[in-house]
């Protein structure tokens, strides 16, 4: 069984099939865990802006969480926004050409979303890797600058797997159509 891509259009579906709805809930459960991050992170500046107002009492390090919490948070939503089809086009020229110019298309800017993915993913992990050996931390928490990096990798290396994925889909498309264009 296979299952039409969510935002895809009705009329030109690319299809999902067992590997790439395993790819999809993992995309999702990392988007709503970056989501439910971002919740986190709006309660906690809530009680951190009261608590300066009103108590002269802020979330120390609060500064220093968000950013580390945000930006894993945010690597967390890329993979599912492409393979939703989420990612911003301008298919202005491409708009009146046929469905498989569309669909190859497509399948070569997935390969550059997966090349990126992967570049990410590797350079942040070494990144984290270095931070870590050279011990630094944050200011005010000391809180330890790897975790942060390191916990951006598993949304990156979605992000790599999602674009592979959709450029595997849109190729076999795009050959489906333009065979049966001939």
């Amino acid at each position: 069984m296979q299952e039409p891509v969510p935002g895809a259009p009705a009329n030109d579906p690319i299809v999902f099939g067992p590997s790439g709805r395993v790819l999809l809930a993992v995309a999702k459960v990392l988007a709503i865990t970056g989501g439910l991050l971002f919740v986190g992170l709006v309660v906690m500046s809530i009680v951190s802006i009261v608590g300066r107002k009103l108590l002269s009492a802020p979330v120390p390090g609060d500064v220093e969480l968000l950013q580390m919490i945000a930006a894993a948070a945010s690597a967390a939503f890329f993979a599912y926004c492409h393979l939703n089809h989420g990612d911003v086009k301008v298919d202005f020229f491409t708009a009146a050409a046929p469905p498989w110019v569309n669909h190859a298309l497509d399948a070569f800017g997935s390969l550059l979303v997966g090349l990126v993915g992967a570049v990410l993913t590797w350079r942040v992990y070494v990144g984290a890797i270095g931070v870590r050996e050279d011990g630094e931390t944050s200011a005010i928490l000391d809180i330890p600058i790897w975790w942060a990096q390191i916990a951006m990798v598993p949304g990156f290396a979605m992000l790599a797997l999602a674009g592979f994925y959709m450029a595997t889909r849109h190729a076999q498309e795009a050959a489906r159509r333009e065979e049966i264009r001939l």
